[in-house]
């Protein structure tokens, strides 16, 4: 059995969120499989998906900062380092930190569940410092119980 469903996060800037809550509460059917996989692909390219630390608020912030060090908006004394910034100096680092994290996540179901660990939930990385609303695409295949 397959189903499909598109969720639509709420506007976010810059920053690392966890959406676990957003996510399984937009897909009630979730509770109807026995096993499965739950796969969500964003549908954008300056924003990423992934399956991180739930408990500790530090470690989103910090992975931000990572990825800001990683992939800086300009040089050392300001100068422009990319050719691509039709939308503003954050636009191709976010694009590379979008293909860097990536688009997509898949976790198993296990009686209605999501089988993630103990200290998994799932991200969503917002690369822009405007605002931004995503759509994600939640695609179940699995076996009904």
């Amino acid at each position: 059995m397959w189903t499909q469903t598109h969720i639509t996060l709420p506007p976010k800037s810059r920053g690392s969120y966890l959406i676990t809550d957003h996510i399984t509460s937009s897909l009630p059917q979730l509770r109807q499989y026995k096993v499965g996989l739950l796969n969500l692909f964003i549908q954008h390219t300056s924003c990423a998906l992934s399956l991180n630390e739930n408990w500790d608020e530090d470690v989103r912030a910090d992975m931000s900062d990572t990825l800001d060090r990683i992939v800086p908006e300009a040089g050392p004394n300001g100068e422009a380092l990319y050719r691509h910034d039709c939308e503003g100096p954050d636009d191709l680092p976010a694009h590379v930190k979008s293909a860097l994290i990536g688009a997509s996540v898949t976790i198993p179901i296990k009686d209605g569940k999501l089988c993630t660990g103990t200290w998994q939930g799932i991200w969503y990385l917002e690369f822009r410092a405007q605002k931004h609303t995503r759509k994600v695409v939640a695609t179940i295949q699995g076996e009904k119980a």
